[in-house]
């Protein structure tokens, strides 16, 4: 009797996790031109999802029963697109002032931070590469779907020697005391100084048991911070070394924020996989950065109408001479063939995140609209998934292809030849779906 009754029970379970299992959402495109974001071309095509992946892709119709759990979407000759993915973004710093960041409890941040990545999602950016601060919240908030966002692979603490770009203490905080508590910046995983090979081990790790998906560091003089000139090399070749030997014991990689040839060719030569910025480079590390497969994380930054705006003249400064080298560091970095990826790095300014697809437009002053949708999935893409066996997000991204993630755009218009439609996502975007689940559809 007992053992019938137990497989009565293992035969209602199998049932039940059938019954789940058929009832995956599913979710078709007919009609649609596929730019799969490898292909300057693009591909009449349904494109079949199952659940949270791409199922198939077909140039023959494809037929579904009509049901619950069915969606089916005409898309009308309209072209389907993967999600859009920065590589460069600040989850908790794209939208109050540095001087309210600096001063704000972690919750009400944190609140603030998931619904302003409810409109990165709906601005068509479905995977972010966040460089920068204790974003660890709103990631596993996303996850669970608590709330909605784009997938965040985090950095957490930026990783600062004193004095350095993630250093914002009073210039006058001296001499340090071993046994004072740490500021409030750095007790809540947004930044964190570390110096001497010792500390900067620890640091790394700490990032990394807070699951970091990549390190950051700040290797040299930046903007928005007031009291390191942008000449500045920070860290040692030792502590670079440190961090970098961490980061590959996790079987992950640093990323570096500098700007200048003496920052960047050391920390390169350390084994940095990933240089953010890099504005003022010359020849002789462009040269470097391709041999060593180094890749340019670079942010269309001009000084234009939507240019950052900073509170302090030193750091508005600094954004002049930095933004000037631009122009310079693409043509060396496409003389050379240096991998490239593209992010935005905004910060501090809600108004501007709202204008994150127009500076990806930003672009065509250097690119064609192929290379320029290639670079925002594709290959930003593979800069994300350097981070290897610590990417929370194991299927392919920045691509439509069979079993890869279902983040799909729907545009109305072809951006293969019009970049800017990629600008009014409110208007152009149809459809944003990520990992299978729609998010906007215009056309029901």
């Amino acid at each position: 009797m007992k053992k019938l009754l137990l497989a009565c029970i293992l035969c209602v379970l199998s049932l039940g996790l059938f019954a789940q299992e058929q009832a995956k959402q599913i979710t078709l495109f007919t009609n649609v031109q596929v730019f799969d974001g490898l292909s300057d071309r693009r591909l009449k095509a349904d494109v079949l999802v199952e659940g949270n992946l791409i199922k198939q892709i077909s140039k023959e119709p494809l037929m579904v029963v009509q049901t619950d759990n069915v969606s089916i979407i005409d898309g009308q000759g309209m072209t389907l697109m993967p999600g859009l993915i920065d590589n460069h973004w600040h989850t908790v710093f794209n939208f109050w002032s540095i001087s309210k960041l600096l001063n704000t409890d972690l919750a009400h941040l944190g609140i603030n931070a998931g619904h302003h990545s409810g409109k990165t999602l709906l601005r068509g950016f479905t995977t972010v590469r966040d460089i920068g601060g204790n974003s660890f919240g709103v990631k596993k908030a996303i996850d669970e779907g608590t709330i909605f966002g784009p997938r965040i692979y985090p950095s957490g603490p930026t990783i600062s020697q004193t004095s350095g770009h993630g250093d914002f203490l009073a210039p006058n905080a001296v001499p340090s005391n071993p046994d004072q508590a740490l500021d409030y910046i750095q007790r809540t995983g947004h930044t964190i100084i570390a110096d001497g090979v010792p500390e900067v081990t620890k640091r790394t790790r700490e990032a990394l048991r807070m699951g970091a998906t990549q390190i950051k560091v700040m290797a040299g003089g930046g903007v928005s911070s007031l009291y390191d000139p942008l000449d500045v090399t920070q860290y040692t070749k030792a502590e670079a070394e440190a961090m970098v030997e961490v980061a590959a014991s996790w079987n992950t990689y640093v990323a570096i924020h500098a700007n200048t040839d003496d920052a960047i060719q050391m920390w390169v030569r350390a084994g940095a996989k990933s240089v953010e910025h890099a504005f003022l480079i010359t020849e002789e590390t462009a040269k470097l950065m391709a041999e060593k497969g180094a890749w340019f994380s670079m942010q269309p930054i001009i000084n234009d109408e939507d240019a950052i705006r900073f509170e302090d003249p030193i750091s508005t400064a600094k954004f002049v001479e930095v933004t000037d080298g631009l122009d310079n560091a693409i043509a060396l970095a496409k003389k050379y063939k240096v991998k490239t990826a593209f992010g935005t790095d905004i910060l501090f300014d809600a108004e501007l995140g709202e204008k994150q697809g127009k500076l990806l437009t930003k672009l065509k002053r250097w690119y064609t609209p192929y290379e320029i949708l290639k670079m925002a999935t594709f290959d930003n893409a593979e800069l994300v998934k350097l981070c290897g066996p610590r990417d929370p997000y194991p299927h392919p991204i920045g691509v439509i292809k069979e079993g890869a993630y279902a983040d799909l755009i729907l545009v109305d218009g072809n951006p293969l030849e019009n970049i800017d439609l990629v600008a009014d996502p409110e208007n152009k975007f149809k459809v944003i779906m990520k990992d299978g689940v729609l998010y906007k559809n215009n056309l029901k």
